[in-house]
């Protein structure tokens, strides 16, 4: 029986995410343009809802994941930090249904000693599908963090 799974779009790849969670919800995607990473996920039917869309809980903990996972690329000298979630908002603007390519990409807007503020936007087949934002407790990266890690494995090979 052949493959009728729709592509992944070009340029993502698997993410290594750690955690029993992403191994039973994922596979997550993700690309980098530049210090921009964008995550992304194929609507499977374990993440839907009664009604045929993804469940608002799953919507959620991708934006969970995003938020935190983006500001390891985004102005930093790629050392990885833990990023506790003090705060995430969800505006669900629109559905993903069962099949869809689920995408975000986002922003840091403001980085203190201790807080990391950072808001993206989530699409569905390339439609408006979410607005979020969050707030991560920053805890610095240990002195024996690698210069340049990519915890993600997304740079080169």
């Amino acid at each position: 029986m052949p493959d009728t799974a729709p592509a992944i779009p070009a340029g993502f790849r698997p993410i290594v995410m750690g955690g029993p969670f992403i191994a039973a919800n994922g596979p997550l995607y993700g690309r980098l343009t530049g210090e921009k990473l964008q995550l992304g996920f194929r609507v499977e039917p374990r993440h839907t809802n009664p009604i045929g869309t993804c469940h608002g809980g799953m919507l959620a903990s991708f934006c969970d994941m995003l938020l935190p996972a983006m500001t390891m690329y985004q102005g930093t000298d790629g050392r990885r930090s833990f990023l506790p979630t003090v705060n995430l908002q969800v505006d669900y603007v629109g559905a993903a249904p069962l099949g869809a390519w689920v995408q975000g990409e986002g922003e840091v807007l403001q980085r203190t000693r201790t807080m990391v503020f950072a808001q993206a936007l989530v699409t569905a087949d390339g439609a408006p599908a979410l607005r979020t934002s969050g707030i991560f407790r920053y805890r610095p990266p240990q002195d024996d963090a690698p210069l340049d890690f990519d915890p993600l494995r997304l740079r080169g090979d």
